[in-house]
């Protein structure tokens, strides 16, 4: 059944898919420890807030916050969603540039989050990304512009 993108169920999924493929993903190419804030969500009045964090030579997505992050980045729900969902990055660029994506701290290790060339060509990445679309309900974010 699929979930409204970063509901509690949806994260709960997420993480489900992320452990099976545990081990069979890259190690990461960029050190990074980044609070990520999610704000105007359709489920909730709270933010959904989470970090990534690389400092240990691994990629850890969790729920919460660093304590002392390089940076903090708030981002909309409805450009994450056309961000992961729908996967429109030039929207997120878009919402840059009109200052709707808000980074504190140091910007340089947003401009190193770069997908690798051929990584859409990886059956793996394809196959967890498909998996991922299964359990996230399509809502009307996808009109937003």
């Amino acid at each position: 059944m699929p979930f409204p993108f970063l509901s509690p169920e949806w994260i709960a999924a997420a993480r489900e898919i992320r452990d099976e493929y545990a081990d069979e993903v890259e190690e990461p190419t960029t050190e990074m420890r980044a609070n990520v804030v999610v704000t105007d969500t359709p489920f909730g009045d709270e933010p959904v807030t989470g970090f990534v964090d690389t400092s240990a030579g691994a990629l850890s997505i969790e729920e919460g916050e660093l304590d002392d992050p390089e940076l903090t980045i708030t981002i909309p729900y409805e450009v994450a969603y056309d961000l992961f969902v729908t996967r429109q990055p030039e929207a997120a660029m878009e919402a840059f540039l009109r200052g709707r994506i808000l980074v504190e701290g140091d910007v340089a290790k947003v401009l190193q989050l770069q997908v690798p060339d051929g990584a859409t060509d990886d059956p793996r990445a394809r196959e967890v990304a498909a998996k991922i679309d299964a359990i996230t309900e399509r809502t009307d974010v996808d009109e937003a512009e």
